[in-house]
């Protein structure tokens, strides 16, 4: 997704209408860049894009600890080679408080383990097989278990599916970076 060019091109505030505008703004300041293009492109479906934001937003914010739903994201984004969600997750993992050496663990893994918790191991081990599989094993979910309640396992399920999914629509849609190297 380095193509500067998107398949939609970012909609202003007629297109984005009044509230997604201001939306879309107020996120572009809050990540000091000059557009969230993510924002931008989904805000042509008005209703739907606050719907969904609404969505995503209560799935970061929900029973998961904030620095779990953080590396499952992580994780999603490094498999599915998704640069826009890897740019804007990495600081919010580490204001949750992965640090930079577990975030390296994280998309090393399974080679690189050792900084990682066992419950951090299970989550990366089920993000991993939902992402690749779209299911989990009785052993995967077990392992999960363990450390999850039955809440927060639903909850890592929808987790991981939303970001999965968003990671394609971006990759589909060509959004381009808001903060471009």
């Amino acid at each position: 997704m380095s193509s500067s060019q998107g398949r939609i091109p970012p909609g202003r505030f007629r297109q984005l209408g009044p509230i997604n505008w201001v939306v879309a703004k107020l996120a572009a300041r809050q990540v000091r860049a000059p557009e969230m293009h993510l924002f931008t492109t989904l805000g042509h479906r008005q209703l739907l894009f606050w719907t969904w934001a609404i969505y995503s937003g209560r799935l970061m914010r929900g029973r998961l600890p904030t620095i779990d739903s953080e590396l499952v994201i992580l994780r999603v984004g490094h498999l599915r080679s998704c640069e826009y969600e890897l740019q804007h997750h990495r600081r919010m993992a580490r204001k949750a408080g992965l640090d930079t050496d577990t975030q390296a663990a994280i998309f090393a893994w399974p080679d690189d383990s050792g900084k990682l918790s066992p419950r951090q191991r299970a989550l990366l081990a089920a993000t991993d097989e939902f992402v690749k599989d779209r299911t989990l094993t009785d052993a995967t979910w077990r392992q999960l278990a363990d450390h999850l309640d039955r809440r927060q396992l639903i909850e890592f399920c929808l987790l991981a599916s939303q970001y999965d999914g968003l990671a394609a629509t971006m990759s589909a849609l060509k959004i381009p970076l808001d903060n471009p190297r």
